[in-house]
């Protein structure tokens, strides 16, 4: 029995997003429309696709093995599309990003307006999740992680900075109140703010000093999200609560105001930079083959400006 595609495509919407209005928002659609639409392919199939609660939506067992078969054959579906498009002037469509937060705010940031700018027939989505993610299953064409967070069997290119360093930094107040920390074992009697992961794993304070690498778990009041939460531990630092450990360029509009002060920086131990990376596996859509080649041309005119840490 044949179902529309636009039925499969809102069903497969309303998966991935969780929910109606989840997937109404990523595709641009009504939670009304995808409910009639779900609605007519179970009928049309004559079982039920989805469990609806007033907490969640999740796939029933009939329908996760649908979704399994779904995802490449609409995703060659899109591909047939995309071949026509490539036959266009300029390349059109949706290019679907899953980065972390801390790559849609220091790597992103600047790339989006330009990129836009010059393909205004493509549509930007960024979806922001800072854990392990299955790119193909999640709908998205690529992403952005750390080297050491990469998808197997992907095809990974250089994207941002280079070489990147977590800085520890606290407001003047805390440190004239508690002291500066001379060595990073010294952080284990101070107040620290700290992080963790969705997963409830919290990354240690890592540091580095000719060839001497420690590791600290420090203690403190504040822990919050390695994600939504990070600002109120910023917020939280600049109001001498305690001593933050955060990517330097994130705290660098306050080290550079004075409203935070680095600490122990001569420790501060550099690190790969993010990659974009995607399946070399399929047809490249053309929105994605554009920003590859606007993050190449970008990569390349950056790299005389970049200079090494000093410490």
């Amino acid at each position: 029995m044949q179902a529309p595609l636009q039925d499969l495509f809102a069903f497969l919407a309303v998966v991935r997003a969780g929910g109606f209005r989840e997937g109404a928002r990523a595709s641009g659609t009504s939670a009304s429309s995808l409910s009639e639409a779900v609605r007519r392919l179970e009928g049309r199939l004559g079982v039920r696709l989805l469990h609806r609660t007033t907490r969640s939506v999740t796939p029933t067992e009939a329908g996760a093995r649908l979704v399994e078969r779904l995802v490449p054959a609409l995703g060659e579906v899109e591909t047939a599309l995309d071949v026509v498009n490539g036959f266009r002037d300029r390349p059109a469509g949706t290019l679907r990003l899953n980065v972390p937060l801390s790559a849609a705010r220091l790597v992103l940031a600047p790339l989006v307006t330009p990129f836009l700018q010059a393909y205004p027939d493509i549509k930007l989505e960024i979806v922001v999740e800072d854990g392990f993610v299955d790119l193909l299953a999640a709908g998205c064409d690529a992403g952005i992680r750390y080297d050491e967070r990469l998808e197997q069997d992907m095809i990974a290119i250089p994207i941002g900075p280079r070489w990147q360093r977590f800085a520890t930094a606290a407001s003047p107040a805390y440190l004239a109140a508690h002291g500066r920390p001379a060595h990073p074992r010294d952080l284990l009697g101070h107040v620290c703010l700290r992080g963790q992961f969705a997963s409830g794993a919290m990354p240690a304070w890592e540091y580095e000093r000719k060839g001497e690498v420690l590791r600290v778990d420090p203690a403190g009041p504040l822990l919050v999200s390695l994600g939504s939460g990070i600002e109120l531990a910023v917020q939280a630092a600049r109001d001498g609560l305690g001593i933050i450990h955060l990517f330097e360029d994130w705290l660098q509009p306050d080290l550079d105001s004075g409203a935070l002060e680095p600490v122990l920086k001569s420790w501060w131990r550099p690190f790969s930079g993010p990659f974009l990376y995607y399946s070399g596996r399929r047809h490249l859509p053309s929105p994605l083959r554009a920003f590859i080649d606007f993050v190449r041309a970008h990569e390349d005119a950056a790299k005389p400006s970049r200079k090494p840490f000093s410490r």
